[in-house]
């Protein structure tokens, strides 16, 4: 818990999760060892932030959320982004937070210690939006490294991110590809993020930026807008479930290695 001033700092989690998805339809009710996954992602979340709700486009995850128990707002089905559907929840909700928490609604192996990390960041009053950072190790391999699904992060001497991209970021000039993780470390994007409430507000209302089309990378739309984004580093790996071959890699995870869910 936070001690002192800290205590006022009022935070909400929040879980984006819609049903359509042209890769896995219905993703957030699929089944996961008896609980449906955007339960597994749930019950993560309330280990770190006790106010925890989902945010949803579709009657049967509100009926699912309701039925363990959750807490729930319907949204609209026409949101561009987690972070939109994130800010029409907060309005509904219609609570008086500071910080809101956007924990993606496919992440069922999310650890209580990277919320928390994320909820940290907001001890300074100065701190707009956060997110958190993975390094890549050596045995991730270039071709990891390479993924465009898996964008890259540059941060400055604050640790405030400087650009995020869907390419190698920093090119090693004059270093064969085999030897960049051995020369450097890079950074892993893992796609949650924290918003001071006031800004939340703002960074939705304003227009696609060029860069943000270019990668398809909202957040670079806050970096060309002037916000800065607080990174913190987790050693924490998590595993984003896209596809129903994803979930099958996932219960075998979560069936042989992963004890804490």
């Amino acid at each position: 818990m936070w001690s002192g001033s800290e205590e006022k700092v009022r935070v909400v989690a929040i879980i984006p999760a819609r049903y359509a998805s042209t890769r896995f339809p219905g993703k957030p009710l699929a089944d996961m060892d008896g609980k449906p996954m955007i339960r597994r992602v749930y019950e993560q979340v309330k280990k770190a932030v006790d106010e925890v709700y989902v945010a949803t486009d579709d009657e049967r995850i509100y009926e699912a959320v309701k039925s363990f128990r959750g807490e729930v707002v319907m949204t609209s089905a026409f949101h561009r982004s987690g972070t939109d559907r994130c800010c029409e929840a907060m309005k509904k909700i219609d609570r008086p937070f500071d910080v809101i928490l956007n924990i993606q609604g496919d992440e069922p192996f999310i650890h209580p210690g990277q919320i928390t990390l994320l909820k940290n960041c907001f001890h300074s009053s100065s701190v707009q939006l956060a997110t958190l950072v993975k390094p890549f190790s050596e045995a991730d391999g270039i071709v990891a490294l390479r993924n465009p699904s898996s964008p890259k992060v540059v941060l400055n001497k604050k640790g405030e991110a400087i650009y995020f991209s869907r390419s190698v970021i920093p090119y090693l000039r004059d270093v064969h590809p085999d030897e960049w993780l051995r020369g450097h470390r890079f950074y892993k994007h893992i796609g949650v993020y924290g918003y001071r409430a006031d800004v939340l507000e703002e960074i939705t209302k304003l227009p696609q930026s060029l860069l943000e089309k270019a990668e398809s990378l909202e957040q670079l739309r806050w970096i060309e807008n002037g916000f800065r984004i607080q990174v913190a580093v987790t050693e924490h790996e998590t595993m984003g479930i896209d596809t129903p071959e994803d979930m099958q890699k996932a219960l075998e995870f979560m069936r042989t290695k992963y004890f804490d869910i």
